[in-house]
This record gives C-alpha cells, sequence and structure tokens, in this order.
C-alpha cells in the first residue's frame, strides 16, 4: 500500500502536521510527502490514499489574495509559493474511488469558524475519492505559529486511526 501526503503551508506549520502524518504513515505502508507546487497533477493506482492538509485562509482554502496577505505577515519567504491546495484541486485528476482523507492547520479560537479541510474534503468528494475519516483540524497559537502544544502528538494519533482504515 502506498500513501501520498500533499500539503500546502504558510510558515511551516501545516507541514510540521503534514510530516507527522506522514512519519505515523510510513511506519503502515509506503508514504511520500509533497508541497503542493511539486506535487503531481495525477493521482493514478499506485496510491491507495491521499492526504491533503492546508492552512484555513479566510473561512477555507487559501486565494491568491490571502496567500499575498500571508507573505506580508511573515519575516520568512512562504514555504509555498508556486500556488495553494484550492488550484492543485482543481487540476487534480485521481482514481475512482480513491481512500482519501484532509486536515487543516487554523487559529486556536473556537469562535472562529470555516476550514480548509471541510473545503478540501468536499473537493476530494466531487473528485471520486472517498473520504475514510473526517477531515481535521490542527490548531496554531496566533497567525503565524508556532503550532499549540501537542498537535503534533495528535496528528501522529490521526494518522494512527487513518491507517487502521480500510483503504481497498
Amino acid at each position: 500500500m502506498r500513501a501520498l501526503v500533499v500539503y500546502e503551508s504558510m510558515y511551516g506549520n501545516t507541514r510540521s502536521i503534514a510530516r507527522a502524518v506522514a512519519t505515523e504513515l510510513s511506519e503502515h505502508m509506503d508514504t511520500d510527502v509533497v508541497e503542493v507546487g511539486d506535487a503531481p497533477e495525477v493521482v493514478g493506482q499506485d496510491v491507495d490514499l491521499l492526504v491533503v492538509g492546508a492552512p484555513t485562509h479566510a473561512f477555507g482554502m487559501s486565494r491568491e489574495s490571502t496567500r499575498q496577505d500571508a507573505a506580508k505577515q511573515g519575516s520568512e519567504p512562504l514555504v509555498s509559493r508556486k500556488f495553494g491546495m484550492r488550484e492543485w484541486l482543481e487540476r487534480l485528476s485521481v482514481t475512482s474511488d480513491l481512500a482519501a482523507a484532509a486536515f487543516d492547520t487554523k487559529l486556536s479560537k473556537p469562535w472562529l469558524p470555516g476550514s480548509a479541510a471541510r473545503a478540501a474534503a468536499k473537493r476530494l468528494r466531487k473528485l471520486g475519492c472517498r473520504l475514510v475519516i473526517r477531515p481535521q483540524n490542527f490548531y496554531v497559537d496566533g497567525s503565524l505559529g508556532p503550532l499549540v502544544e501537542g498537535e503534533i502528538e495528535r496528528a501522529r494519533g490521526w494518522a494512527g486511526q487513518l491507517a487502521g482504515v480500510r483503504h481497498g
């Protein structure tokens, strides 16, 4: 079995979650983790599980304008500079009934609505993917991060649940 974890990240927080997910999945199956700008636009039959992750911007997946705003906030260049998850999913082609899951990073404010993970999951379903676990939010402390304490461990736990789900 093979998993592909694709992530979009502004300041490295979503990348950290993606790597933790991939580390846990790799204990159960061959796993590749790829930044969205380098991800393939066709996911073929050699992939049994697709996991996507992105930061929540303006209540959903990032747009060109929200990525420009993010670039102005940080002192370092953005991790994902070519394009975002929204654009990749618009171009993506997958095999029918591909097992999939989605996660995001978002501010740790309980009253803050929106989720890139839910938006990505909706798009994955439209592509014909079969969601095998509920979309998951991981939290950051402030717009730039860092991740809230314990989120890496929580990501590994979520990935462990994901690895235990029948994908075929």
